[in-house]
């Protein structure tokens, strides 16, 4: 059975029980500050789960596309090296917010595996909740009798909290659950050891393929349980897993979801999967990286230094880096992949058919640059090398070159073997372990139970409307960061705060009691489908009524700018063409940038086109329409553009400002005479293909002339008041050009004076032409000289230096027969040397330069050269 035919199977049978089909959430999260990434199939109901929402539909099925790479759940550096690990797979799911619970979930899931699967029974286990006596759980014995039905009872396994006890995290729904095995091995391999032995034991071939979750309980901040007012099913089953299993596999990388990746892998590397662990490691590695970053960069995250986007990164360079070891591919190769990616999966996924180019791009880019990094890497490793004495190279020093130039360590201690040196590992887990703490002592987050002030059913956002009302405290809970030390969120009945999403910033402003009293809100954020109002204080009495204010100018200040990022969408289709599309943006009071797609650099007159374009619509004073809960097909058949990356419901809001029209939740200006003006600061690379503007509107944009004008006025004033300061300065330009011109040749006939000097001070050691000395020439200066000793006389080997500038520098020239004679290397020595002025560098072998910030140990270097000469 062709994988494509499992998932259609799965989603058929559930419809069949009633229950909607729903598409696959992005697998990047934009606004939900507990996650980067979508972990598990529940992420996307998580408010239904925390009664925080009301489903459409209280049974839904689904395959959602899910990510493990950091926090709790982190696969990462498990993959590849099993057979049954991943980093992005899919999860199959059925779920239940109130409505049916364990029988139902438990019939149906037995029905479908055995009935409709056809999958043996002989080969399943089950396992459930032996209960926990310091959680005062008791055995699920309900889940137990309900099993019997189907199962032989000794296929019914207890397992422990930590298999079968699932949590949503520190606080939160939970409850107990049931998993399903299935036992793979041969008959001969079940005869010598029991399934029953080796379920949840780590064995590749007796592995957990269906989790049923039956969500029950709450856990408090205190860790206590308290019961749900109503009960969930959550289940998922691993699509790969599955596929293994009924393609009769006993690897996932063996089914037909991996092999067409597999094969091609193997054509581009010229390599052969299944002759050598260390070869099947690395295209495993490989066909499951690049599965997770073409989906990454389909929902919209592209690589980057930080966040989600340095997990993306490390991703796609740990598969750069397998290659490059194991496969001996020096190139780049794996955006070579992506074709194969989108024929097997686009059918299923349309957003990797849609974005396949930028995917495509992207990922060649990065590659070419972490192998340009890799190159660098060498460089340093040797420098390290070289500083190192006895055998062993410090921990801290392989750190560093991990942490600062993403030279992976694994690779680092390869290189080291081959040296004959060791890694003390010690050392560097010490401050790889010192980091993870700084960044988790940095974002964590430490929260209380909520408290209810009152009951609320609903929260609503009036703020499109006014920027004041009244509201009332509905719950609070303390929180506390690092950064930013005790902190309430507060909850309101309604509120005119617009918490920050879709690229805007959340709203500040304040509350104000009947007693003139006044709680500042610092920013607004959105969590589970609750709008989070920050403040550093608590009212003194929680059960009055407030009157909420939003920070009127900045609010106005940033839907100017959230206005003016979809006028600039729309100049950029119309200059650019309709290729452009929104890759991401953001929105704040003082600024807008604005993220797109484009294959090329946007020149100086299409600039200058884009900002008269929407400066046009500003003037022509074009009213907002907005249409607030249309249904979805209806604003994309009436034009309006939905953005990357975002996942949108039956209902939609659309924005229009003339012939502008797009999908957005954000607030905007009441008419585009609003924006005042229009001023682009910046355009830049962002990665292959993607660009980036930065922007200004408003009394930004007079700020800017302002300093402008001040900055021209300078200028004038040094050039005397001239009328016409360009002409001045061009004037100078060119009278300078003229004193270079001089000073080159004045530098010419100096070098050529140094150069009868040197000519005479050369000696012979041990037969070679030998000459180190300190000059007082810069860096061009230099390499000339030693380039014209080097032609004149023969076997030369010239250490020269000098001081520029505070610092100091160091060229080598070796005459090249005499380089290949000697086995002598100008980039080796000046390296070595390079100490001795706390610097270094490198070059080829008959040529090389070495710059350092001490220029007082150039005396000590130019000694030390002569230990080359043997």
């Amino acid at each position: 059975m062709k994988s494509q035919e499992i998932r259609d199977q799965f989603l058929s049978f559930f419809k069949s029980k009633n229950h909607s089909i729903v598409a696959s959430a992005p697998m990047v999260i934009k606004n939900d500050p507990t996650l980067m990434f979508t972990n598990a199939g529940m992420n996307q109901f998580k408010e239904f789960f925390l009664g925080n929402g009301t489903p459409k539909d209280t049974r839904v099925t689904d395959t959602q596309k899910c990510l493990r790479v950091s926090g709790k759940h982190n696969d990462l550096e498990e993959v590849g090296k099993d057979t049954y690990h991943h980093t992005m797979f899919e999860m199959l799911g059925n779920w239940s917010f109130g409505d049916y619970f364990k029988q139902d979930a438990i019939d149906w899931a037995w029905e479908l595996l055995t009935e409709v699967y056809k999958i043996d029974k002989s080969k399943l286990y089950v396992t459930i909740f032996e209960g926990d006596d310091a959680e005062g759980l008791e055995r699920d014995a309900e889940a137990y009798d309900m099993w019997k039905k189907h199962v032989a009872e000794d296929r019914i396994l207890n397992g422990n909290k930590k298999d079968n006890f699932w949590e949503m995290g520190d606080q939160g729904p939970c409850g107990p659950c049931s998993e399903i095995h299935v036992d793979l091995r041969s008959e001969e391999e079940k005869a010598k050891i029991p399934g029953a032995e080796l379920v949840n034991a780590d064995h590749p071939q007796v592995v957990e393929i269906w989790n049923l979750v039956f969500i029950q309980f709450n856990r408090k901040a205190d860790g206590s349980l308290e019961n749900l007012p109503a009960r969930h099913i959550d289940t998922g089953m691993g699509f790969e897993r599955l596929c293994m299993v009924l393609q009769d596999k006993t690897s996932n990388y063996d089914t037909d979801v991996f092999t067409p990746l597999i094969r091609e892998i193997e054509t581009i590397t010229h390599s052969k999967y299944g002759q050598s662990e260390e070869t099947d490691i690395a295209i495993r590695v490989i066909a499951d990286h690049v599965r997770a970053v073409a989906f990454s960069i389909a929902d919209g995250q592209l690589p980057s230094n930080t966040g989600a986007g340095y997990v993306i990164r490390r991703i796609l360079r740990r598969a750069v880096r397998y290659g490059f070891t194991f496969l001996n591919t020096k190139e780049p190769f794996i955006y070579k992949l992506v074709n194969v990616l989108v024929d097997e999966m686009g059918k299923a996924f349309p957003e990797l058919k849609k974005q396949q180019n930028l995917i495509f791009n992207v990922i060649k880019e990065e590659e070419q640059s972490f192998l340009r990094t890799l190159d660098q890497g060498l460089v340093l490793l040797d420098s390290i090398i070289a500083e190192t004495k006895g055998k062993e190279v410090s921990g801290a020093k392989a750190f560093e070159l991990y942490d600062t130039y993403g030279f992976p360590i694994d690779l680092t201690a390869l290189i080291l073997s081959e040296k004959g040196y060791t890694l003390d590992e010690k050392a560097f887990q010490t401050e790889l372990q010192k980091q993870k703490d700084r960044s988790r002592a940095a974002g964590k987050i430490e929260a209380g139970d909520w408290t209810v002030v009152e009951e609320d059913s609903e929260e609503e956002f009036v703020g499109y409307d006014t920027l004041q009302t009244p509201v009332r405290i509905t719950r609070y809970r303390k929180i506390n960061t690092k950064k930013e030390g005790d902190q309430y969120q507060l909850v309101f009945n309604l509120t005119p705060f617009y918490a920050e999403g879709g690229g805007q910033v959340g709203d500040k402003g304040y509350l104000e009691a009947a007693n003139g009293d006044v709680i500042y809100i610092t920013d607004t954020k959105k969590e589970n489908n609750l709008i989070i109002h920050l403040s550093k204080n608590l009212p003194k009495n929680l059960n009055e009524t407030f009157t909420a204010v939003v920070d009127a100018k900045q609010r106005y200040r940033t839907q100017a700018n959230h206005s003016a990022t979809h006028l600039l969408h729309q100049a950029l289709r119309a200059v650019l063409g309709t290729h452009v599309e929104q890759k991401g943006s953001m929105v704040h009071s003082g600024y807008l940038r604005f993220d797109f797609s484009h294959f090329s650099k946007v020149t100086a007159e299409e600039l200058k086109d884009i900002e008269q374009f929407v400066n046009a619509r500003i003037q022509e004073q074009l009213p907002l329409e907005e249409q607030r809960a249309i249904p979805y097909d209806q604003a994309i058949a009436e034009g309006a553009i939905a953005l990357f990356g975002e996942k949108y419901g039956d209902a939609v809001r659309t924005i229009r400002f003339g012939k502008s029209m797009e999908l957005c939740g954000g607030t905007h200006a009441e008419n585009t005479a609003d924006i005042w003006c229009f001023k682009i600061k910046s355009e830049s690379a962002v990665a292959s293909g993607i660009r980036r503007i930065e922007a200004i509107t408003g009394d930004a944009v007079m700020q800017y002339f302002e300093e402008q004008d001040e900055q021209l006025e300078a200028v004038r004033s040094l050039l005397n008041n001239t009328k016409e300061p360009a002409k001045s300065i061009e004037s100078l330009q060119s009278e300078n050009n003229e004193l270079k011109k001089q000073l080159e040749v004045l530098l010419a006939e100096k070098a050529k004076n140094v150069k009868g000097e040197l000519k005479n001070e050369i000696e012979e050691v041990n037969g070679i032409q030998f000459l180190a000395k300190e000059v007082d020439l810069d860096a061009n200066g230099i390499k000339d000289l030693a380039f014209q000793l080097g032609g004149e006389v023969e076997n030369l080997f010239l250490l020269l230096a000098s001081r520029q500038g505070g610092k100091a520098l160091l060229s080598c020239y070796i005459d090249k027969e005499l380089a290949k004679a000697k086995d002598l290397n100008a980039g080796t020595i000046v390296r070595e040397l390079g100490k001795f002025i706390q610097g270094g560098g490198g070059g080829q072998p008959f040529f090389a330069t070495a710059g350092g910030k001490n220029p007082d140990g150039i005396a000590q270097a130019l000694n030390e050269v002569k230990t080359y000469l043997g």
